[in-house]
């Protein structure tokens, strides 16, 4: 899908502009032969669409807005780091606005330091460990789970998720999760991408009618001793600033908050 115009009206002093759609979800701004910007648009796995934006100059990230947001349905939306004035700047120009805000926390992997060490699972309650789930029933729990946080808050207060998986991956990877079990079914999940030296929290959840008995505690002290004991020394996770639970969570356990990030939407 080819397609291209030139920004009309260039001010003196900025550079003519040419813009091409160069595939479905992927725009780029050129100037004389050479691409001086990039946009992309990505589908999130609960239906939203992210714009982002890469270019040097802003008279360029305009251009790219305009010819993005003429070409893709509403709402759209895009996720900036707090901090980057300018770049929150730029998405306000082309008419975004703030929508929610995550803050990152840092939080060590050490029970020494979180407290964990000493944390039993609730009396009844079993966790599973990463990677020996079974995927049927933690699909299940997901679902309910979901299900029931798009009942009440909705479920795009929750971290923006970014799952990439390998083609033919399955949707919810048994590798990627630990569980907590009770009776013979799942009632809480905690997700996590482990790279080297770092992890990523995903997603700690429990089913509505089984909270505030200590599992999503429970399931962290198993997720971050795990990853204690495979060498990994800190783990970071986002929430939403409205989510006082979450946010009690992890501060009681002595996490840091290290940044923030806008949701930004166009309606």
């Amino acid at each position: 899908m080819d397609s291209a115009h030139s920004a009309e009206g260039t001010p003196p002093g900025v550079p003519a502009i040419v813009i091409t759609r160069v595939a479905e979800r992927q725009w780029h701004a050129v100037e004389d032969d050479r691409v001086v910007g990039r946009g992309d648009a990505s589908p999130r796995p609960d239906g939203r669409i992210f714009l982002s934006i890469d270019s040097w100059h802003g008279a360029v990230f305009d251009q790219l807005a305009d010819a993005m947001l003429a070409g893709l349905p509403t709402p759209l939306y895009t996720l900036v780091d707090e901090a980057d004035l300018e770049l929150t700047s730029s998405w306000a120009r082309a008419g975004f606005t703030t929508r929610r805000r995550e803050w990152e926390y840092l939080v060590s992997t050490d029970p020494r330091v979180t407290g964990l060490d000493s944390v039993p699972p609730p009396s009844g309650v079993t966790i599973v460990p990463v990677g020996a789930a079974q995927e049927g029933p933690l699909r299940e729990v997901y679902n309910t789970i979901r299900a029931e946080v798009e009942a009440t808050v909705g479920w795009e207060s929750m971290p923006t998720e970014v799952i990439h998986r390998p083609v033919g991956a399955a949707p919810h990877d048994p590798s990627k999760y630990a569980v907590a079990a009770e009776s013979g079914r799942y009632v809480g999940l905690v997700r996590v991408a482990a790279r080297r030296r770092h992890a990523r929290i995903g997603l700690v959840a429990v089913r509505a009618d089984l909270r505030r008995r200590g599992i999503a505690r429970a399931l962290l002290a198993h997720m971050l001793g795990s990853l204690h004991h495979s060498g990994i020394e800190t783990a970071s996770a986002e929430v939403d600033e409205s989510n006082g639970a979450a946010l009690a969570l992890f501060e009681g356990i002595g996490a840091r908050r290290a940044s923030s990030n806008l949701e930004l939407v166009l309606r």
